[in-house]
């Protein structure tokens, strides 16, 4: 990631997949809902909000990243991008170990 394209924000929002509120992370930007796991496809760089597809990014797979901590790999249902965010420390765990049993499988 470019550092100079990166935006920290770290909102307050409610989950349009699964609408429960979800509070700032407070030690990055929040970019997903950590009971869902799900985002919205809403940035061209992290954080500038300037992405005009609004598409669920829809988690379809993790992968062990470092000192124990997880990226997950998102496909947007809208236009077919796909990326990766490390997971945060509230994330379901049980969400993540479902969505690790099954790779590539939407969930």
């Amino acid at each position: 990631m470019d550092v100079a394209k990166f935006t920290m924000k770290d909102e307050a929002f409610k989950c349009l997949v699964c609408g429960k509120s979800v509070e700032p992370l407070g030690y990055s930007a929040r970019d997903h809902c950590p009971y869902c796991l799900c985002s919205i496809h809403v940035d061209n760089n992290p954080g500038d909000r300037m992405c005009e597809c609004k598409g669920i990014l829809e988690p379809i797979s993790i992968e062990p990243w470092k000192k124990g901590k997880y990226k997950i790999k998102y496909r947007c249902n809208k236009c077919g991008m796909e990326k990766r965010n490390v997971a945060a420390i509230d994330d379901d765990m049980d969400k993540i170990i479902d969505i690790m049993s099954h790779p590539d499988v939407e969930v």
